[in-house]
């Protein structure tokens, strides 16, 4: 894990595995956080700076590959004004920056050099700081119940293990506290196969889903989690998260994606590509066994 801890926090990992899924585990020799930051730094992180200065600079939040408003996917909490929030996998910045701009103290926490660079630029550029702290999203150098709120759209939610990166958002919210992260579909990852776009037919198990691979225009393989629902909600609860809400966002009339080819129109009109979860903590340390 990267430094960048602030003074006096500590890391503590918590496990939650659920049993019928051991088998599942990413194994510590078969880490993924190295190839990951490698990735970013390296690849991807060039092709979605683009996208960072007109995010930080919306007067309203958007969301996923439609970018659809707040006001028609409330993703982020009505009245954040005062709310600790740590966002997992921040990238370049741009939802801690809308949730500061509405007066909450959020953390940014990400794994790539390069994205918080970006971030940092971006915070100079609209006068707008908070901290920014380089950590693998399943070993937060912050303390536990540090937060009212943790957040992710398509960071931890989609690049990290869920059986260490949710043990971890769990451990960092106070009792009462609100994990809300977005993804791609389960359906989605069930339909689309290693390279090309995502088919009208079933192309992945859906027992035992967890790591799912992908190759790029460029040939580059890259590794992505996601569970079935069923999966999702017992992993949730044995960290003490009781869920809230699932929406399985419907692409709204005339919005359009230009930039990620693999969710054809005729695709994302019958079936949800995205998913936002909504989950909170409970005041049992523990969870449900």
């Amino acid at each position: 894990m990267a430094g960048g801890a602030e003074d006096g926090a500590t890391v503590r990992t918590v496990t939650c595995w659920p049993g019928s899924y051991d088998r599942f585990m990413t194994d510590e020799a078969d880490d993924h956080v190295p190839v990951t930051r490698r990735q970013w730094d390296e690849h991807m992180s060039a092709w979605f700076e683009r996208y960072a200065r007109p995010r930080w600079a919306a007067a309203e939040p958007y969301w996923g590959i439609w970018c659809i408003p707040q006001s028609q996917l409330p993703v982020l909490p009505a009245g954040p004004a005062g709310v600790a929030a740590v966002e997992l996998g921040c990238g370049s910045g741009y939802v801690s920056a809308w949730l500061a701009r509405r007066g909450a103290r959020p953390v940014g926490v990400d794994l790539s050099a390069r994205q918080l660079a970006t971030a940092r630029r971006l915070q100079e550029e609209f006068g707008l700081r908070f901290p920014l702290i380089q950590a693998d999203a399943e070993r937060v150098p912050l303390g536990a119940g540090c937060a009212d709120l943790v957040i992710s759209e398509y960071g931890a939610s989609a690049w990290c293990d869920p059986y260490r990166w949710i043990p971890e958002a769990a451990r960092l919210l106070r009792p009462g506290g609100q994990l809300v992260f977005m993804a791609q579909s389960t359906l989605a990852r069930l339909c689309m196969p290693e390279q090309g776009p995502a088919t009208g037919r079933l192309v992945r198990d859906l027992f035992g889903l967890h790591r799912v691979m992908r190759t790029g225009a460029s040939g580059n393989r890259y590794r992505l989690f996601t569970l079935p629902h069923g999966e999702w909600i017992r992993l949730m609860a044995r960290c003490g998260l009781m869920v809230e809400d699932l929406i399985e966002v419907q692409v709204p009339p005339g919005g359009t994606n230009n930039d990620f080819p693999e969710f054809p129109e005729e695709w994302v009109r019958r079936w949800p590509a995205e998913e936002v979860w909504f989950a909170r903590r409970g005041s049992s340390r523990t969870g449900r066994q």
